[in-house]
């Protein structure tokens, strides 16, 4: 291959410093220009993909003193911290188990008279699936604008045909980041929000996808544990506004239909409802920075009595791990819930368990779920805020996904909140940190494997 053949417009500067010099090296040696060059290619790619496994995240130090996060200014100071309006809402209600979650949306589903949007990262071939598939078709049939937005990772053994009778009764479904030339670079980020809206009034967030796995499969396994919260006034129509975001990137369409928008006009100050709540959308920014990740941390240093945690996937960097570490040490109860053996991704569960010693040493109650997978993504600070939505505690959810959750600050939430954690709480096995050290040399090993992964779990 001649030297010329190399010399490209944009690299010529850089290739008329070195190309002389290569071609003296590689008469003296007998290496040639394309094995150096394939040489440095390797270690740049060596060098990118070592970024991607062990880049070391922002580490969110708070060095401010916060207000409570039961004062009147702290609801103002987290909605300018994570860039979004706090809103009232006529009601908030927090539905526990598939059984409970799906019969509420597919009851608003049916009662839709302008517009159904879904954006899922789990869609699943199911007998639950097809109802929602039905539903949403006998919607589209009767002249409502049905949306659907699918991640293509996450749902990627649902075939497009699946929702051929939802496309001829005139509704949309899109995939986000398909596998394709152009998409590549961007495959790495996914959606993992789960939300409904209806008539951009009523709207349902958590962590439930639709799947068999919510409701019992056949293969004899209890149904996830998982919660989902249904909204309605202006908290719901911010949640439309999330769905848009989706929608524009997997269909290039803005969607701004006045009637999908029917609490975008009004006074935020005279909204129904004692509750004040936060709708944060957050997707990763190119320097690593995520709305969410500052929502959580906030919440924790912000923090005067109480932490509770339920997270299906619990991985917390140094900065989330230190922050629980500092609550615990200035007398804060903090209480974490995780999955036990019932885990849908062991490796992330051994992962998870190689950090329990650090914590438990700091005074921090680690509590495995044994009924089945529990799948909740809670957060409740000093019985005031209750965080859910999509987010778990791990670097995939706080820097990589498309994620967002519903924060809440009302007693009578907090309160059912709390009820339920005790109620779970009962069917845990405490962990210990005598029990700890204990762990078999196989999950020593499975763990340093896990712990090389751990960006990407």
């Amino acid at each position: 291959m001649p030297l010329s053949a190399l010399r490209v417009v944009s690299f010529e500067p850089l290739l008329a410093l070195f190309l002389p010099w290569l071609e003296a090296r590689g008469r003296d040696s007998g290496v040639t220009v394309l094995d150096v060059l394939g040489v440095l290619a390797i270690a740049v790619v060596a060098i990118l993909f070592s970024l991607v496994l062990f880049e070391p995240g922002l580490p969110y130090e708070i060095h401010a003193k916060l207000p409570e996060p039961g004062s009147p200014e702290f609801p103002g100071l987290l909605a300018s911290l994570v860039d979004t309006p706090a809103h009232g809402a006529s009601s908030v209600a927090l539905l526990s188990g598939g059984a409970a979650f799906y019969e509420a949306e597919l009851e608003e589903i049916s009662r839709a008279r302008h517009s159904v949007h879904l954006e899922a990262y789990v869609f699943h071939p199911s007998a639950i699936a097809r109802r929602f598939v039905d539903a949403l078709t006998e919607r589209a049939r009767h002249g409502v604008r049905v949306r659907l937005v699918i991640d293509a990772y996450g749902s990627m053994l649902t075939p497009d045909r699946y929702f051929s009778a939802l496309r001829a009764a005139g509704g949309q479904v899109q995939w986000y980041q398909p596998l394709r030339w152009r998409t590549l670079k961007r495959f790495n980020n996914r959606t993992h929000r789960e939300l409904i809206v209806i008539d951009g009034s009523v709207a349902f967030v958590g962590g439930a996808g639709i799947a068999a796995w919510w409701t019992g499969g056949a293969d004899g396994r209890p149904p996830w544990r998982d919660t989902m919260v249904r909204v309605q006034g202006p908290l719901a129509t911010a949640l439309q506004t999330c769905f848009t975001e989706n929608w524009l990137e997997s269909s290039g369409e803005v969607l701004a239909d006045v009637d999908d928008f029917p609490f975008a006009s009004r006074d935020p100050d005279k909204a129904p409802g004692d509750a004040t709540g936060l709708v944060v959308i957050s997707t990763p920014s190119a320097a690593r920075a995520t709305r969410a990740r500052i929502l959580f941390q906030v919440l924790l240093a912000a923090s005067r009595r109480s932490i509770d945690v339920q997270s299906p996937y619990f991985l917390p960097d140094r900065g989330i791990r230190r922050e629980l570490s500092d609550a615990s040490k200035r007398g804060v109860k903090v209480r974490v819930m995780v999955p036990g053996r019932y885990n849908n991704h062991p490796l992330a569960r051994v992962t998870s368990r190689r950090q329990y010693g650090e914590l438990l040493a700091a005074g921090i109650g680690i509590h495995e779920y044994q009924p089945g997978m529990i799948h909740s993504k809670l957060l409740m600070v000093d019985e005031a805020w209750v965080v859910t939505g999509s987010t778990n505690f791990d670097n995939r959810s706080f820097g990589l996904n498309d994620e967002v959750n519903l924060a809440v600050r009302d007693s009578s939430l907090a309160s059912r909140a709390r009820a339920r954690f005790m109620t779970d709480l009962e069917s845990c096995q405490v962990i210990t940190l005598e029990a700890w050290k204990r762990r078999s040399i196989g999950e020593r090993l499975l763990a340093g494997l896990g712990a090389v992964l751990e960006r990407q779990e």
